[in-house]
């Protein structure tokens, strides 16, 4: 079956009292992935049980332990009782990604809406373990940042000018390393400053212009030049868009219709910059593994996979498994990323330490020299 795209619109919420309480919960608060994990999840088992929507939505409703939760359940099923689709409900209410409501889109034009929600509920279980591999292994290093940090400016303000004002005294010539020292001390609390305002500024900088193609193209370059996050930020989004063409070619929808939609729900430019191309080249009659060799942000172990998944007509079939092969190489680089990272700030934290050390220490050596002559 094939989804027209121009069906699809954006609505507006009704200006009743229930909504202006809705968007006024909604205002500052997000549902939480795992409630959305849990959502999903439930939603999917009472309408594979037999339950309608609407019902399964007021079981959901009353099962919902937050105010804010409860709401947005209601919010939903009063729309689609309206007769609004359940993409339009759900966009009304500001709480999902382009991700979720496309994903529901397609469940709802091929009849497949317990298969999608079984899908995201899928999505959001390997996101949370993935954010939680991610916290476990980077809560040790940003304690011995955070410590190395405060370190580092005690012995900038305390230590250095103590060590300073002993080297006046003899007033003899110090070392070029030691002289560089004791002036990065002296302007130690302006470099702070300025190293506070210069992060607080390009968090500005990043907000205002992230929706910009031209800052995202930029960015999206930097980000997959840094050594190793690199790399596992790209098979993030490959994973993902994988698991996206699998739920649409699973659902019989067209090629082009599928890496339309597909490119509304990654969400990460180089990607969705591709597809545009890809597009047009299918269209041509080209095929989608030579229409994806064009770009480097694919890889050619994936190309080679969907060139012979094209040749037996099984592309639903590769992209699944791409999506299982991703995802474990995802969880691996994930946990590797400590391993990784632990030696690395061991290193730095030893080289910032000994050349403050070293710096303060050696024209010591010289004085004792000079005292003994």
């Amino acid at each position: 079956m094939s989804i027209d795209l121009s069906n699809y619109k954006n609505i507006s919420a009704n200006k009743t009292e229930f909504n202006f309480e809705l968007k006024s919960l909604t205002g500052t608060k997000k549902l939480s992935d795992k409630k959305k994990e849990v959502f999903y999840r439930e939603l999917g088992m009472l309408l594979k049980s037999g339950v309608d929507f609407k019902k399964a939505l007021e079981i959901l409703s009353h099962q919902a332990k937050s105010k804010l939760e409860q709401s947005i359940i209601i919010d939903i099923k009063e729309k689609v009782v309206l007769g609004k689709s359940i993409c339009e409900a759900m966009i009304s209410t500001n709480q999902f990604s382009p991700y979720e409501y496309y994903s529901i889109q397609i469940g709802e034009e091929t009849r497949k809406l317990e298969e999608v929600l079984n899908e995201l509920q899928k999505f959001f279980n390997r996101k949370i373990q993935m954010r939680r591999q991610v916290i476990s292994v980077l809560t040790y290093p940003c304690i011995v940042m955070l410590v190395t940090i405060s370190v580092l400016y005690f012995m900038l303000n305390k230590v250095v000018p103590m060590f300073s004002s002993v080297f006046k005294q003899f007033g003899s010539e110090l070392p070029k390393s030691t002289q560089m020292i004791i002036k990065i001390s002296n302007h130690s609390g302006a470099l702070f400053l300025f190293l506070f305002l210069l992060i607080t500024g390009l968090v500005v900088f990043h907000y205002l212009f992230k929706e910009k193609d031209s800052y995202r193209d930029i960015t999206s370059k930097i980000v997959l030049r840094i050594p190793y996050f690199g790399d596992l930020i790209k098979k993030i989004y490959i994973s993902r868009f994988c698991q996206s063409m699998n739920l649409l070619t699973t659902s019989k929808t067209s090629l082009i219709t599928s890496l339309s939609l597909t490119s509304k729900m990654i969400g990460f430019y180089p990607i969705e910059k591709s597809i545009e191309s890809i597009k047009g080249d299918v269209t041509k009659g080209i095929s989608l593994s030579d229409s994806l060799k064009k770009h480097s942000v694919y890889e050619n172990k994936m190309v080679s996979m969907i060139e012979v998944a094209e040749q037996v007509n099984q592309l639903d079939v590769m992209f699944e498994r791409l999506t299982e092969q991703y995802n474990e190489e995802i969880n691996h680089q994930t946990k590797m990323i400590g391993v990784i990272l632990e030696p690395m700030i061991i290193i730095f934290i030893g080289v910032i330490v000994g050349v403050i050390m070293i710096s303060m220490y050696a024209p010591m050596f010289d004085l004792s020299k000079i005292i003994k002559n």
